[in-house]
Order: structure tokens, then sequence, then C-alpha cells
């Protein structure tokens, strides 16, 4: 697993910057980039006033701005606005 912190689970071992020296970790992390990239196009068309398509759901300024303007939907994590987007 890819980190400092195997979260308690059994039988897998964490290495920081694995995505960078394990080829499987290299492998999971193109596959999951492609993959929430094909899912945030997808809810794109279901959210146009949040410009998924183009921020892939980065915390890119312009996502940013749009949240503010638009609120928070039903997709975006609850935690992302405890740290602090409100402020």
């Amino acid at each position: 697993m890819d980190g400092n912190t195997n979260y308690g689970i059994l039988g897998v071992q964490a290495v920081v910057k694995a995505d960078a020296t394990v080829p499987e970790v290299s492998a999971a992390s193109i596959l999951a980039k492609v993959s929430r990239d094909r899912y945030m196009t997808e809810i794109d068309t279901q959210y146009p006033e949040y410009g998924f398509k183009q921020h892939k759901g980065y915390g890119t300024k312009k996502h940013i701005e749009q949240i503010r303007i638009n609120g928070r939907s039903d997709l975006h994590r609850v935690s992302f606005f405890i740290r602090g987007l409100d402020g």
C-alpha cells in the first residue's frame, strides 16, 4: 500500500512512495486515476455547474469557486469542507 500506514489492515505493508517503486502499486495508481477521470467526466453531465470534466474533482481554483457559488453537491466529500473550504 502506498503511504505510511496500513490503517490496521492485517497482511498489508505500507510503503512510502510505493507508487514510484513497486510496479503493482504504480499500475494500480494509473488504473485508479483513469477510472476516476472517466467517472468525473460521466458525472459532469449530471452536475455541469461544477465543471468536473475539466478539473476531474481536484481542488483547483475553478472547482473551489464553483462550490462557493453552487454549494456542496451530494457527491462532494464532507471532509473536504471540514478542512476549511468555507474559510
